[in-house]
């Protein structure tokens, strides 16, 4: 993966709106005015590492000499689009199979999810513009090289998104602690399996768009399992239905 590295604050700020992925945000320390608070907010809303440095250290990293107390990491990574994943479930031949991604906030359960839909042939996985981790370096460290196989879309309303893929055959199941056992439920043709947040689940707006909740049976003493791991039994279910 290729790194590359934007100066200044305007051109960060910048950065941030048009929707580049910053894994990192070199902060001068001892800086606080309006543009060095607003760069940290939106780092920090996109899930990227904000690490506080010396101007000496800024010194050293610049490039150009100008970096006005703020240097920003990024990953070159190009996100897809939504057609895309389904043109590639087109040329194989084979019914949709998208994960589609709530609010996941961890940069290694993002990865690790990619790494799944890789292995269990699903054809793409959309995620969220806002209030969700995109593909940081960790993200992709994590995917451990999916991520050059499959596909990530960015979308601004995974509802509205939802809704579009349901015009075009796809029926969606959400994961969900009071759904119907994932065993007792039809999980073939073309298909969405919808994850949510790591703390709190599908959103309210998001489940009520989907067709069907699915629940992992669990027979131990705590009650949930981790999203990436939850993501993967579900999805291999989905893969014995459709290939077994």
């Amino acid at each position: 993966m290729k790194e590359n590295f934007i100066e200044g604050r305007n051109a960060i700020i910048e950065a941030f709106r048009s929707d580049k992925t910053i894994d990192k945000l070199y902060v001068q320390e001892g800086l606080n005015d309006a543009p060095i608070l607003k760069a940290v907010k939106e780092a920090k809303k996109q899930g990227s590492i904000v690490a506080f440095v010396s101007k000496e250290k800024l010194d050293l990293m610049s490039s150009t000499k100008k970096h006005q107390g703020l240097i920003a990491k990024t990953a070159e990574y190009s996100y897809a689009e939504v057609e895309d994943i389904l043109k590639i479930a087109e040329e194989k031949d084979e019914s949709p199979f998208i994960f589609i991604l709530d609010g996941i906030e961890d940069p290694y359960n993002l990865g690790a999810i990619i790494r799944t839909a890789n292995l269990c042939g699903a054809h793409g996985v959309v995620i969220p513009k806002n209030r969700a981790v995109g593909l940081t370096a960790a993200a992709v460290k994590a995917s451990a090289g999916a991520i050059n196989f499959t596909p990530v879309a960015k979308v601004t309303n995974i509802s509205r998104t939802i809704d579009e893929l349901k015009s075009k055959g796809l029926w969606f199941v959400c994961a969900d602690s009071l759904g119907e056992p994932m065993y007792k439920q039809d999980l073939k043709g073309a298909i969405g399996l919808v994850m949510g947040n790591e703390a709190h689940g599908v959103s309210e707006l998001v489940k009520k768009k989907c067709d069907f909740t699915a629940s992992i049976p669990m027979y131990g003493d705590i009650d949930s399992l981790n999203v990436s791991v939850a993501a993967g039994v579900l999805a291999y279910e989905i893969v014995r239905q459709r290939k077994f």
